[in-house]
């Protein structure tokens, strides 16, 4: 099996190693590139377009969240896992918003961190409690009026909100993956996102889940 391609940044030379070194102990992941700022992070994500990147937050030249937007808006095939000190509730709310596929403190261990990146593949979101607790406030601060939803796209909700991939609500579920697939799209769709972290951050802020 392919191992999954991945680009680490960090402008703390300690952190870069740790990460990297977190990357490079797991047979299933491949280490493709090293970068000190977010600029030179985009470069590398540009050149080697890996399945998976972790980044700072706070990098000079292009911050993490700069990165994460140039990912999406040039539909860059890469699932980025952030890891940060600190982080305040808008902050949270900003990233998840921004497709963050994962938020980690930078105390996580280094099998946390490959673990995580091995669920972010698989299509997983993955958030530290902290993190999920920074969220919870910046979304209440952003309340939006109820959207109704079917019993079974409040399944598809809670779901996503617990972190289970489409296969997983399927089999959960006891239904087909295609059914489960075409579920999502009609929530993905009342939310008005395009993806599960930010459907599970726009059902957050609409008061649909806790």
């Amino acid at each position: 099996m392919a191992r999954l391609r991945v680009v680490v940044a960090d402008d703390h030379p300690l952190f870069l190693y740790a990460v990297a070194h977190a990357v490079e102990a797991r047979g299933d992941l491949e280490l493709v590139g090293r970068a000190a700022t977010g600029a030179e992070a985009l470069d590398a994500i540009r050149r080697e377009r890996p399945e998976l990147a972790v980044l700072d937050v706070q990098m000079p030249a292009l911050d993490g969240l700069g990165v994460l937007q140039a990912i999406v808006r040039e539909e860059l095939p890469t699932r980025v896992l952030f890891l940060t000190a600190t982080l305040d509730p808008s902050g949270a709310y900003a990233l998840v918003e921004a497709g963050a596929a994962g938020v980690l403190e930078k105390d996580a261990r280094p099998e946390a961190i490959g673990e995580a990146l091995t669920r972010i593949a698989g299509g997983e979101t993955v958030l530290a409690p902290s993190v999920q607790a920074a969220l919870v406030s910046g979304v209440q601060a952003r309340r939006a009026p109820r959207v109704t939803l079917s019993p079974r796209e409040h399944d598809m909700l809670s779901g996503l909100a617990r972190g289970l991939s489409g296969p997983q609500i399927a089999a959960e579920l006891h239904l087909s993956p295609s059914t489960v697939k075409t579920h999502l799209q009609r929530l993905y769709d009342r939310l008005g996102v395009s993806d599960r972290a930010a459907a599970v951050a726009e059902g957050m802020r609409r008061g649909l889940i806790e």
